[in-house]
């Protein structure tokens, strides 16, 4: 099975152009965050998302925690799915489900310790897909992304054989350790920023090597 690649904090649509031609399967589009690299404004957004050919997905990460609120962040920037990153009540996703029924819905869960095992049921009837990232949302100024630090992968490699979803795996991948996470956790797919950039621009080279090493390890399984 081919390894999904998820290119995130897409800044403009040269950076979309790059992540493409490289071969990302979806690009990440990051609006406004209490923390963390990459947020872009929601006029950006829309046109970086109007301007992306299928099949590529564009992922809105919205910080919004009502379904009305992230509802009307989709209508007005217009991605093909929206990753919502922080931990709603699951009450708040079944909404979602009703109000966009047709944009891709994806549930960030902060792999913190094993209780994020105890997420699954809760949002899996509401979702398409899930993201295990290394965020903490308990701090007070929140962490939900972009942290560039990676998480207890045994947790996530649980979290995929119980998830009936597909899951993407973020937080501290880079074409270095890639290999060792899809061969451990066996992800649906990945997602990473940080390590992508240089001087805050997405850098061809470190792309590149990122989707060889993706390559390489899908080969190996």
């Amino acid at each position: 099975m081919r390894t999904r690649i998820k290119i995130c904090c897409i800044a403009s649509p040269e950076e979309a152009e790059l992540a493409i031609a490289a071969g990302a399967d979806a690009l990440g589009l990051v609006a406004a965050m209490p923390s963390g690299p990459g947020p872009i404004s929601d006029d950006m957004i829309a046109r970086v998302a109007a301007q992306v050919p299928p099949p590529v997905a564009t992922f809105l990460l919205t910080n919004e925690t009502s379904a009305e609120a992230i509802a009307d962040h989709v209508r007005r920037t217009g991605p093909t799915a929206v990753q919502v990153v922080n931990h709603i009540a699951p009450l708040e996703a079944a909404r979602l489900a009703k109000l966009v029924p047709a944009t891709r819905r994806v549930q960030v869960i902060h792999v913190e310790d094993a209780g994020a095992l105890d997420l699954i049921d809760a949002y899996a009837p509401h979702v398409h897909a899930f993201l295990l990232d290394s965020g903490r949302p308990g701090l007070a100024v929140p962490e939900l992304g972009g942290t560039g630090r990676v998480h207890d992968w045994d947790v996530s490699a649980s979290f995929v054989v119980r998830s009936k979803r597909p899951v993407f795996l973020a937080g501290g991948l880079n074409a270095g350790n890639v290999g060792d996470a899809i061969a451990k956790v066996r992800p649906y797919g990945l997602d990473l920023c940080s390590a992508l950039r240089t001087n805050g621009a997405l850098d061809a080279g470190k792309l590149q090597a990122f989707i060889d090493a993706v390559a390489r390890a899908d080969m190996a399984r």
